[in-house]
């Protein structure tokens, strides 16, 4: 089984702040995470897409790779917080909730996060915890 991999906007502060608060709850180490900017990005996206283009340039998806299945918005988020096991596990009941109805609450946010949040003109600067957990080429 592949470790999974969570797939981020590197320029997004909440993204960002997001990848620091997982490492720091993910005791075992389960998810590693690449920019999807990045070429380890850019490559698991085109695996997603079937080898195809798709649309390269669209950062606004959280995007969970597992197994060679793909997870994006709301679902990947859901099956995240349920990896982290725990109490957080328990968000994943979320899941019976329509995806349109999830995904739009999902696309406000994400529409909204440089606004509230903030963007960086470069990807990521990680701490050495942080950075340990990236693919390589991830940033």
């Amino acid at each position: 089984m592949e470790q999974p991999v969570i797939l981020i906007d590197g320029h997004c502060y909440l993204c960002q702040d997001i990848v620091r608060y997982l490492v720091k709850r993910d005791s075992r180490a389960r998810f590693r995470f690449a920019a999807l900017q990045s070429p380890a990005g850019r490559s698991i996206l085109k695996a997603m897409n079937d080898g195809g283009d798709g649309d390269m340039d669209d950062f606004d998806s959280f995007i969970l790779a597992v197994n060679g299945r793909y997870y994006n918005r709301s679902g990947a988020a859901l099956r995240v917080w349920k990896g982290l096991g725990g109490w957080r596990s328990l968000a994943y009941a979320l899941i019976v909730i329509p995806a349109p109805i999830r995904d739009a609450v999902y696309r406000f946010i994400a529409r909204n996060r440089y606004r509230w949040f903030g963007k960086s003109e470069q990807c990521l600067l990680p701490t050495k915890e942080v950075r340990e957990r990236f693919l390589p080429e991830g940033f």
